[in-house]
């Protein structure tokens, strides 16, 4: 097996035709003046030409998925691996990215709250206990009499699939009917699905209407509707043509498993999807899941107190031609008491509310006149505020919704209180606490937190997070000893540094456990305090010592005292580097009495 890195007649950009040869299964940094090559021997060279071949070495239809990196001006490299990145960029600008998700620990928390949480009821603050037969029949016969229901057995639930043997199955055990993605069908008559789509599919188990006697053959249906649905039934309202609502029929969920019989909060499944925020299934409903939501800002829509009505306070109304907006406000004026010639920080709260948020169920006079005809309405205002958030929703023209964003400013969502999660995520805890409560500790605390866990959990629950809290705590370790213990796993990873980015993805690396790759980054002591930089280092040989090549530029001094080999490149800058003016071990390139 070659043991090192031979890099032959390296052109790229200032490079002069450069030879080089690196250990493999070391640590390599490469220094020397900005602009002397560094970045177009490491990443330009080495990396681009090590990304590619194994790029090529993959079928064509795996390639067609990948940008394929152009050939190095080189006129040959020997001995490389396959070749990862780690730079200085931002991970992701999309705000659904977290720190816990980029590095993969929130998708083991939420194996973990799924298998070891225990769910509380909002209401009592009590554990939520399995709901039995019983208890199921007693709420249904507890509704009106004549209500009519369905009672459905949710076999498939948002997975993907053609489901051609269910049905099958379903009709050979004497089944008649079923609701496939909202609509009903015989199942013979049942449609042709789309393997590639998530589909929902209930069956029919009964179909009921309330009255005295009905318990038996409730008791019955519920436990084959149980047993089809591993636990899980809804009863669903049964609508005459036209009655039905337009958010869909109303459901009851019933659960053999999690439910609160004071205040009927219940919980259908408790699965890592239930955590997940970019889940339908668990994101809060209200916010989808971002935690936040825009709206319009009175700061905003008045941006200057010191304005009159007349002289354009009301800055999404003010540039508007038309007379309709001017004589609203004259309405409004003369409706409250103040004239368009009084100063916004002059009115009231009164009549300040009315303008913004309307006059609630009081009718207010206007008078139009658009130079064709006149005309009095007199009907409740609806408020400024009101009027362009109706005018941001019915709008199709892109041009109308970026000039009203202007407006808009982000507010934690009321819902979720910025969790991002359903009630029903929420209210599942551990030792007291949901799963964004310790996405919201600071790594360093998250790491306390989860190490001192076990202590709090009973024995089987302690064999059954054994695994998922070692992964959990070594990735937290690996955060901590890269100086990200500041950090929560709950920061959104647009707002990282790209520092701080970069060391995010050094410590997914190490928790990978990747052998055998070859790891090229980009100064990662930048911005990172003296304290934290021996830890940093600690990193690196730690994956050096796990079989893997690391090449790192690098102008910090205790990196270069560090590393296995060094290259310096210069002796100048652009035209005048491009040249390897040493190399070799650390102290053969700098002794120690060196200045």
């Amino acid at each position: 097996m070659l043991k090192t890195l031979s890099v032959r007649g390296a052109r790229e950009h200032n490079l002069k035709s450069v030879d080089a040869d690196i250990p493999r299964d070391s640590l390599t940094v490469i220094t020397g003046l900005s602009g002397s090559g560094k970045s177009s021997l490491a990443f330009d060279t080495i990396y681009a030409e090590g990304q590619r071949r194994y790029v090529e070495s993959l079928s064509a239809y795996a390639r067609q998925f990948l940008e394929l990196m152009q050939k190095p001006d080189v006129d040959h490299i020997e001995g490389l691996s396959p070749a990862i990145s780690i730079e200085q960029k931002t991970t992701s600008k999309n705000p659904r990215s977290t720190v816990g998700t980029v590095t993969e620990i929130y998708d083991y928390m939420r194996l973990l709250w799924a298998r070891v949480g225990i769910p509380y009821s909002p209401a009592t603050g009590e554990p939520i206990t399995a709901q039995t037969v019983s208890d199921m029949v007693d709420k249904v016969m507890a509704l009106p009499e004549g209500t009519r229901l369905f009672l459905l057995a949710p076999i498939v639930r948002g997975r993907k699939g053609e489901y051609k043997k269910e049905f099958k199955d379903l009709q050979k055990r004497g089944f008649q009917r079923v609701k496939v993605d909202g609509a009903y069908y015989e199942i013979d008559e049942a449609p042709t699905l789309d393997k590639k789509y998530k589909h929902d599919i209930d069956v029919v188990v009964d179909r009921i209407v309330v009255r005295d006697g009905l318990e038996t053959r409730l008791a019955d249906s519920f436990e084959t509707a149980l047993e089809l649905a591993d636990g899980l039934a809804f009863a669903e309202y049964a609508y005459r043509d036209g009655e039905e609502p337009k958010d869909g029929p109303e459901r009851i969920t019933f659960s053999a498993r999690f439910a609160c019989p004071v205040s009927g909060f219940s919980i259908a499944e408790i699965e890592p999807r239930l955590f997940s925020f970019n889940s339908p299934h668990g994101a809060c409903s209200i916010c989808d899941g971002l935690g936040i939501k825009l709206i319009f800002d009175p700061d905003l829509v008045v941006p200057d107190a010191t304005k009159t009505l007349a002289s354009g306070a009301i800055a999404p109304w003010a540039k508007s031609i038309a007379p309709y907006y001017k004589q609203t406000l004259e309405a409004l004026a003369k409706h409250g008491g103040f004239t368009m010639r009084t100063r916004w920080d002059d009115l009231d709260d009164a009549q300040k509310s009315l303008i913004l948020y309307g006059s609630g169920k009081e009718d207010v006079t206007i008078r139009y006149d658009d130079g064709h005809r006149n005309y009095t309405v007199d009907r409740p205002f609806e408020g400024v505020i009101k009027n362009i958030e109706r005018r941001w929703r019915e709008t199709e023209s892109s041009a109308v919704r970026d000039d009203l964003a202007r407006f808009q400013t982000s507010a934690i969502c009321e819902a979720c209180q910025g969790h991002r999660l359903k009630p029903q995520a929420l209210a599942v805890k551990i030792n007291g606490c949901h799963i964004s409560e310790v996405t919201a500790l600071s790594i360093a605390k998250a790491h306390d937190w989860f190490g001192n866990l076990p202590d709090y959990l009973n024995e089987k629950h302690k064999t059954i997070a054994e695994k998922v809290l070692k992964e959990i705590t070594e990735r937290l370790g690996f955060l901590n000893n890269v100086g990200l213990e500041y950090l929560t796993l709950a920061r959104s990873s647009g707002t990282l540094s790209g520092g701080e980015s970069q060391r995010i993805r050094l410590a997914s690396q190490i928790g990978s456990g990747l052998t055998g790759v070859l790891y090229v980054l980009d100064e990662p002591s930048i911005g990172l305090h003296q304290r934290d930089n021996n830890r940093l280092l600690e990193t690196l040989r730690n994956l050096r010592d796990m079989g893997n090549t690391v090449i790192v530029v690098e102008h910090d001094e205790d990196a270069i005292r560090t590393a296995d080999y060094v290259i310096d490149m210069g002796p100048g800058a652009g035209e005048h580097g491009g040249r390897i003016v040493a190399h070799g071990t650390p102290e053969a390139s700098w002794p120690p009495n060196a200045p």
